[in-house]
């Protein structure tokens, strides 16, 4: 029960850290993020990694493909994935979500929520190929689905921010090092998400 959603279903917490986060809502608008949520599902090269925990193997709950620049090779829970190279759409939303950043990335992950059964556990994107502090770019379209953070050193400390249709959330240097976030499973019925984050491989 613990991966359920514990956070309000609206509006985003108080408090939010901005020096951590920051959310904007609409940055594709909605004929735009219709045709790309519909593009990304139909033509992602999407596969199920498959991890080991506590000497038993599990599906990971959501597919995911990689893009990016040739050399860009991620490694994740020992499994090496090499790129597939960037989309004219892929390519347009990097470049439209770097002035924002003020850095330029080199590849992205594409995540594939199909249901509120598909979810992301509580962990922080800290594989040394991200480097020290890195910073993510993240893009939603689709199902409204709830993203918590939590302070790892208290875990009574925690905030959700409603990742919506179109909106662009920008992780900054130091959230990977001192805080967790995860997407929750879902009991209420949820339709297909599609989450980009945009970063930078050593």
């Amino acid at each position: 029960m613990e991966q359920l959603s514990i956070f309000a279903e609206a509006g985003q917490s108080k408090g939010l850290p901005k020096e951590l986060l920051e959310y904007r809502p609409g940055l594709f608008d909605q004929a735009e993020s219709d045709e790309l949520l519909h593009q990304f599902i139909t033509e992602a090269p999407w596969k199920q990694t498959v991890k080991k925990m506590y000497d038993k193997e599990v599906i990971t709950p959501r597919l995911t493909a990689w893009y990016g620049d040739p050399g860009t090779d991620y490694s994740a829970a020992g499994e090496v994935s090499n790129p597939v190279p960037w989309t004219p759409e892929l390519l347009m939303i990097k470049n439209k979500v770097e002035p924002f950043a003020g850095i330029q990335f080199n590849s992205v992950l594409l995540n594939y929520y199909r249901d509120g059964n598909d979810s992301v556990a509580w962990h922080s994107d800290r594989e040394s190929v991200l480097g020290k502090n890195p910073i993510i770019a993240s893009v939603s379209f689709g199902q409204v689905r709830s993203f918590d953070i939590r302070n790892k050193a208290d875990h009574r400390e925690k905030y959700s921010v409603r990742l919506e249709h179109g909106s662009f959330l920008l992780m900054k240097a130091g959230l990977q090092e001192h805080w967790d976030h995860r997407i929750a499973k879902s009991i209420k019925p949820m339709k297909a998400r599609i989450n980009l984050t945009f970063r930078i491989v050593i």
